[in-house]
């Protein structure tokens, strides 16, 4: 580390003392396939052990910097994957940026996307929640975790209920991948999470491509296309009457950024106010389920000045709807006390760093 990064470190965390921080983008992994093995039944391990299953990967381009997407301290002893070494993570984020929660996500797209065998699926979003319990929720408490699901209903109500009571668990992990959550076949997994008082959160995955085109061959391409697969799972939530069927029910919407929210809370309303006899189970005005339903985070936080982040603030209409990630162990972490302008209130900073996600979590 050079002098000057010292020094940012250094201030970064005397600033970080009095204020409390919930992370709510935290990526946790398996250092291989082999960690889930003891959390396998017989028959599901030895695809692993014996026939040598690997997970797999669907980008197909080469990723940033040097061919990872992660910061390049972030790897363990022996090269072990980044965000799957506890103490280090602990000592990076938890420690350093004095982290009064984190909300892990973890490994679900791997589960969530998989559109066949279903039955392996549920074994390995299985083994995952109870590798998560044991090997990161149990070894500290300011660690939340995400319940991995397959993207089958029925398993997934099955998965829900087997973990959703652990006092950890703050919410469901939902892909967002090339198809809507908010086609009724999915329900049953909205109304687990209501009945477990658990959030739904959903974060893009490997498996998106662009909305009414091919899947994009660059990766800046892709990365600047991610709000378009946010709009069109919010779109399809509020049009498929979700927020109307379980009304308690929380969406984080987890690393699409947020400058978009203002311009599809417009957009849907101006559709709903022409055409609102097509969709007659949906009883109120669309900016009022993302004021009340939903949640977004601040990570990919684009270098806006404060002018203009409060006019995006203005326009949303309410200061309640965004919560602080750091997206670690990526590239473009984004540390608590180097993100937000400077310019802010003190109360618009605390309810951003850590008030909205209180209230989220109900922790």
């Amino acid at each position: 580390m050079s002098i000057q990064e010292e020094i940012v470190s250094r201030q970064s965390k005397e600033k970080a003392t009095d204020i409390k921080i919930i992370d709510t983008d935290v990526h946790h992994d398996i250092a291989s396939v082999d960690d889930l093995v003891p959390y396998l039944s017989d028959h599901w391990k030895r695809y692993i052990t014996d026939y040598k299953w690997k997970p797999t990967k669907s980008l197909p381009f080469h990723q940033v910097r040097s061919g990872t997407k992660y910061r390049g301290d972030t790897f363990g002893e022996n090269n072990k994957p980044p965000g799957s070494d506890f103490e280090l993570l602990k000592r990076q984020l938890l420690d350093e940026h004095n982290i009064t929660y984190a909300v892990l996500g973890g490994w679900f797209h791997e589960a969530t996307v998989a559109t066949g065998w279903y039955e392996f699926a549920s074994a390995r979003a299985s083994a995952y929640n109870d590798y998560t319990i044991e090997q990161w929720l149990n070894k500290d408490k300011r660690l939340l975790g995400s319940i991995t699901i397959p993207a089958d209903p029925v398993a997934a109500v099955r998965e829900i209920d087997r973990v959703g009571p652990h006092p950890q668990m703050v919410q469901i992990m939902m892909s967002i991948g090339n198809f809507a959550w908010g086609d009724p076949y999915y329900h049953p997994i909205f109304e687990a999470a209501n009945r477990h008082g658990l959030v739904i959160g959903m974060h893009l995955s490997a498996d998106i491509s662009v909305q009414g085109g091919d899947f994009l061959r660059y990766y800046v391409a892709w990365r600047a296309a991610h709000p378009q697969a946010y709009m069109t799972q919010v779109i399809s939530l509020i049009t498929n009457g979700v927020f109307d069927k379980y009304p308690n029910l929380k969406v984080a919407l987890i690393e699409g950024g947020f400058e978009w929210v203002p311009f599809m809370m417009n957009r849907m309303d101006a559709a709903y106010k022409g055409l609102r006899q097509e969709t007659p189970w949906v009883k109120r005005m669309p900016r009022d389920y993302f004021h009340d339903n939903m949640r977004f985070s601040t990570q990919p936080w684009h270098d806006i000045s404060a002018k203009h982040f409060l006019d995006i603030i203005d326009m949303m209409g309410t200061d309640k709807t965004l919560m602080f990630s750091t997206d670690y162990p990526h590239w473009d972490f984004d540390a608590p006390m180097r993100t937000l302008p400077p310019k802010i209130s003190d109360d618009l900073k605390n309810k951003i760093l850590f008030e909205n996600a209180r209230e989220l979590y109900n922790l």
